[in-house]
């Protein structure tokens, strides 16, 4: 507590009093002691040690810049060098040191955790659906965190009080001590999900509805750039959550992972897809997002499909096709129903399911628009601005002859049915009937 923020004095200052009662109301044991007292720090510690049945918190008063002359507790110091005073800074600092000949340090750390493994976890029995079986891939998470678990001892889950509509409850049942309920909570959540998985003791999965992740972007950016592993599921995605209306909605979660240095981006499909999902992203460095569906739809895939981050699948194909569609999870049973519909009239498409957006697999999705005449449309549950969409646009970009035609969320949505809102923002079946033969007169 150093009274000081970057542009002013903090609103309590060095009020220590109020600090301290405020930590004894929530129960506990509060400790002020001088910052800068070695000798009162080691008694404080002493104390905490010896205290039981509460936390202990040390509120150290402390001085911006301590010991530095015409520095320490002024104004419009932070973040800046020392420049003209330098010198003078330095040879009160050389002063303070009593003894030269004395050599401080610590004793090295010693290590005294078991040695883990957390390489190659797999599931304990691979998926076990039926084609045409409907499942939602959020309830297929659920039983994909059950058999990595059972797998290995260092899967370990944690939710932020929405573990009945994620499906992570699934995990607390079957393994209540390998659950971690964070509530609501979203920034510390994922805060704690970093600090469980670092040393890489642990295989954490975090999840809460994607909407919600928005609030801790600054811990998962962080986590980036300290090169942490975690899994982030995130459900409840899109228009297609229905009744719950658009503060729910993650309408802008796959533009924000994407944005993400280290992240990898699964889109999973159906329950089979969703299990190689999990599967993948636990021995995947870096952040993986896993976004994951509310509505119960088909499983297309079967057990022993086969699945790579940066491998799309073509769920549909013939020589006659004309125009190519790239759409994930609900989109794509939408393009699936309207290839059925422009068939019937002799229009063939391809349909693409990309699996991860990022890396998205440009090669499959070239390939294909040069096969159909240059054309492509994306259909996706999310706003137009950085999803599959854009994600496409980019891949095709340094490629001649190919046009590129975005359906998605356009404006802020509404609680209604999910068929509904489908229809109302262009993004069902009949929306993609009638972009194909818009794009075929182009």
């Amino acid at each position: 507590m150093n009274r000081l923020g970057q542009s002013q004095a903090t609103s309590l200052g060095h009020d220590t009093e109020v600090y301290r009662a405020r930590l004894d109301a929530f129960g506990w044991n509060a400790i002020v002691v001088d910052g800068h007292d070695v000798e009162a720090l080691v008694k404080a510690f002493h104390q905490a040690a010896t205290t039981k049945g509460k936390p202990t918190c040390l509120i150290a008063k402390t001085f911006k810049g301590h010991g530095f002359p015409e520095i320490s507790d002024h104004d419009n110091w932070h973040g800046k060098p020392l420049g003209a005073k330098a010198e003078v800074v330095l040879a009160a600092l050389e002063a303070a040191i009593v003894n030269r000949d004395v050599k401080i340090a610590p004793k090295a750390p010693e290590t005294k955790a078991p040695v883990v493994d957390i390489s190659n976890i797999k599931l304990d029995t691979p998926p076990s659906y039926t084609l045409g079986q409907k499942v939602a891939t959020r309830a297929a998470y659920g039983d994909a965190l059950v058999k990595l678990a059972k797998n290995n001892a260092h899967v370990i889950a944690m939710d932020g009080d929405t573990k009945n509509s994620t499906f992570s409850i699934k995990l607390r049942d079957e393994f209540p001590d390998r659950y971690i309920e964070c509530f609501i909570a979203e920034q510390n959540l994922v805060g704690v999900g970093m600090g469980a998985a670092c040393r890489d003791r642990s295989v954490v999965f975090c999840s809460t509805f994607a909407a919600f992740f928005s609030r801790a972007y600054d811990q998962i950016r962080m986590g980036a750039i300290s090169q942490s592993n975690v899994n982030l599921v995130g459900s409840h995605v899109g228009v297609s959550i229905g009744e719950d209306g658009p503060s729910q909605m993650a309408l802008e979660d796959i533009a924000m992972f994407r944005a993400i240095p280290t992240a990898t981006v699964f889109y999973p499909s159906d329950a089979v897809s969703m299990e190689r999902s999990a599967e993948i992203a636990a021995n995947t460095k870096g952040i993986c997002f896993i976004r994951t569906s509310r509505p119960a739809l088909p499983v297309i895939y079967s057990n022993d499909e086969k699945f790579e981050v940066g491998k799309a699948k073509i769920v549909r194909q013939s020589d006659k096709d004309q125009v190519t569609i790239v759409a994930s999870c609900v989109t794509l049973y939408e393009a699936i129903t309207a290839a059925d519909e422009l068939a019937a009239s002799g229009i063939h498409v391809r349909i693409i399911d990309p699996f991860t957006i990022k890396p998205l697999d440009a090669d499959t999705i070239i390939q294909s628009a040069k096969a159909t005449g240059g054309r492509v449309i994306t259909v996706e549950d999310h706003y137009p601005e950085g999803g599959i969409g854009d994600a496409v646009c980019g891949a095709v970009a340094e490629e001649r002859d190919i046009v590129v035609k975005k359906l998605a969320v356009h404006g802020v949505p509404r609680s209604g049915k999910c068929a509904e809102l489908l229809k109302m923002f262009n993004i069902d079946s009949t929306a993609i009937c009638r972009a194909v033969k818009e794009i075929l007169k182009q």
